[in-house]
């Protein structure tokens, strides 16, 4: 399994993503908010090409906003691998899907704990990746949603007719429920605070990796 870092809970963003650098950590995961999607706000487009011109990792952008495009069509020319969306989203999503996919980056579509997996499948073959939040979206430090199993077993019979689809999970993951994770056949983990809120991060993340 492969691990994203996001550093939405870290008190010092900058010295996080140059700590990251030197950990065997996958991807930095940027969670990007409007203050409409969801209530908090963060990451303007200033400070996620200030994070993106630090970071040596690829990065796995997160879009929890109302107008994604505005953000899309900055982001262009940079160490992107996955740019994703939210199925929620009251408008059109293929012209979204279609903008991110000019960009050479990978699409995700991602959902919210009440939302169903079946309301993913007119998009799969469309998309590159399935971010499951095990959270609400907007705040970091909060508490995994057991529930959040069932849905990826729900996926995993999708992905017999979708082998291609990668699936992410976001929110309240550490040591010990990663393993549920990995039975369940997460292919990337979202982890914040567990990182970003221990010194050693390499430590921690060859916890995550099963390494140590």
């Amino acid at each position: 399994m492969q691990i994203s870092c996001s550093i939405l809970s870290s008190d010092n963003r900058e010295a996080s993503v140059q700590k990251l650098n030197n950990t065997n950590v996958d991807y930095l995961h940027i969670d990007v908010m409007d203050g409409k999607f969801v209530k908090n706000t963060q990451f303007p487009i200033s400070e996620i090409k200030k994070m993106l011109s630090l970071t040596t990792k690829k990065a796995d952008i997160h879009l929890m906003v109302e107008n994604p495009l505005a953000y899309i069509k900055e982001l262009r020319d940079q160490n992107i691998s996955y740019i994703t969306i939210h199925r929620e989203l009251d408008t059109d999503l293929y012209p979204i899907i279609d903008e991110i996919k000019k960009l050479n980056y990978q699409v995700g579509l991602s959902i919210k704990p009440d939302t169903s997996v079946a309301s993913l499948i007119p998009y799969l073959k469309d998309i590159d990746l399935i971010l499951v939040m095990s959270v609400e979206p907007g705040y970091g430090k909060q508490i995994f949603l057991p529930r959040t199993i069932n849905k990826l077993n729900e996926l995993n019979r999708l992905r017999t007719k979708y082998p291609h689809l990668i699936v992410e999970v976001d929110g309240g993951i550490n040591d010990t429920n990663i393993k549920k994770l990995a039975k369940a056949k997460v292919d990337i983990s979202v982890v914040g605070s567990y990182i970003t809120n221990n010194d050693d991060y390499d430590l921690c993340i060859n916890k995550l990796k099963g390494t140590k």
